[in-house]
C-alpha cells in the first residue's frame, strides 16, 4: 500500500510551492504538548500493528502531492463534492483512525489550534522514528484547506522511468536525491499483486515472460506470492498484498537501508525501485545509504522535511480544522 506513496503527478494548473515560513515548536506556548500528545497516539497504534508507520507516510505523501501538505487528503466527500480520498488510486490508503484520535485528544486539550495538516505531518514523522528512523525537528504552523476534489489526483504507473518519476519531483521543487532517498519508505511498505504483475509475467508486453532484472529466486517467490489468477488489477482492494522488501533480515517494516542492497542485487519488487540501480546518480546514491545506512537516515529525515514543505497554507490562510473530515461550519 505504500508502494505509490511518492508518485503522485500533479497538474502544473495545481503545482504548489515550497513556503519557508513553518517553525519548529510552533506551538511552545498555545499548546506545549501538542508534538507529545501526537506522539502517543502514534505510538499506542504502533504497537497494536507495525505497519502503521507505512499507512501514515503513504498518507502524507499522497497529501503534500496534490495542492500541497494541506490535509485536504483528510476531508470526506460531500452531496456537492467526490473528495481526494475518493479517488482511484487512494481507495487503500489508511490511518486515518489514527489522524481522528490524535485530533480528538489534541482539541480537549487546546480546542482549535493545531492544523489537522501539522497533525499528519507530525504524525509521519513520529512513525519514521517508531521504524528506525530519526526523530527530526518539524517546523509546524501549517494551516489546513478546505478544497479537496478527486478530480486533482493523478497517480502514474510504477513503471514510470526515473526521468518522468525525476519530472514530477521536480513539478513541487523536490529533486532527483529526494526522489532516491524517499523511495526508501518503500522498505517498511507493501503494495498489491497487480502492481507487479506485468513484471511477472508478460514484461513489456511479451507473453509469458518475466523481467530478465528480477533476481531469480526472488521470481518464484513472487510468483508463488502473485499466481496470475488472483490478481484483481481492477479491484485494487481485493487484490493481494506483498511486503515491498522481499529481500530484507530485519523485521518487517523497517525503515533502514536494506531497501536500497535489495535494489542493487536486483531484488526490488516494483519497477521504478529496479531502476534506481541503473542510473548513475541513483545507484551511487544507494551504494552510499548501503555503505552507510546512518547517511541514508539523515537524509531521509532533510527529504522528509523538505517534502512537507510542500505547498503549506499559513498566517490567515486556510482555516484550522475542528474536524479532519470536513470543514469548519461558515455560520
Amino acid at each position: 500500500m505504500a508502494a505509490l506513496s511518492l508518485l503522485l503527478l500533479l497538474s502544473l494548473a495545481h503545482a504548489p510551492t515550497i513556503v519557508l515560513s513553518l517553525e519548529v515548536h510552533y506551538y511552545r506556548k498555545s499548546c506545549p504538548r501538542a508534538e507529545i500528545i501526537v506522539k502517543q497516539v502514534v505510538r499506542r497504534h504502533f504497537l497494536r500493528d507495525p505497519s502503521v508507520p507505512a499507512g501514515l507516510l503513504r498518507l502524507h505523501f499522497h497529501d503534500c502531492f496534490v495542492r500541497g501538505c494541506d490535509a485536504s487528503v483528510l476531508l470526506d466527500s460531500t452531496a456537492d463534492n467526490v473528495a481526494e480520498k475518493e479517488a482511484a488510486p487512494n481507495l487503500t490508503l489508511r490511518t486515518f483512525d489514527v489522524i481522528d484520535a490524535a485530533k480528538a485528544e489534541l482539541e480537549k486539550v487546546c480546542s482549535g489550534v493545531v492544523s489537522c495538516a501539522d497533525v499528519l505531518a507530525l504524525a509521519a514523522r513520529d512513525g519514521v522514528a517508531l521504524s528506525g528512523g530519526a526523530a527530526y525537528a518539524l517546523p509546524t504552523g501549517r494551516r489546513d484547506g478546505n478544497v479537496s476534489m478527486a478530480s486533482d489526483v493523478r497517480l502514474p504507473s510504477p513503471y514510470f522511468s526515473i526521468q518522468a518519476a525525476e519530472a514530477a519531483f521536480r513539478n513541487i521543487t523536490l529533486d532527483l536525491v529526494d526522489l532516491t532517498t524517499l523511495l526508501g519508505a518503500h522498505g517498511v511498505g507493501f503494495c498489491h499483486c497487480g502492481f507487479v504483475i506485468d513484471r511477472l509475467y508478460n514484461f513489456q508486453a511479451t507473453t509469458g515472460l518475466s523481467d530478465p532484472r528480477i533476481d531469480p529466486a526472488m521470481l518464484a517467490a513472487l510468483k508463488q506470492q502473485c499466481p496470475p489468477e488472483v490478481v484483481l488489477p481492477s479491484n485494487v482492494t481485493e487484490d493481494p498484498k506483498i511486503l515491498l522488501n522481499q529481500a530484507t533480515t530485519s523485521p518487517p517494516f523497517l525503515l533502514d537501508a536494506t531497501f536500497y542492497r535489495s535494489l542493487l542485487n536486483g531484488k526490488a519488487v516494483l519497477q521504478l525501485d529496479q531502476d534506481l540501480a541503473f542510473t548513475d546518480v541513483t545507484s551511487r546514491l544507494a551504494a552510499r545509504f548501503v555503505s552507510n545506512p546512518k547517511r541514508f537516515v539523515r537524509q531521509f529525515s532533510k527529504s522528509m522535511i523538505k517534502l512537507g514543505s510542500v505547498g503549506v497554507l499559513t498566517g490567515g490562510e486556510g482555516e484550522i480544522r475542528l474536524n479532519c473530515r470536513r470543514v469548519n461550519s461558515k455560520t
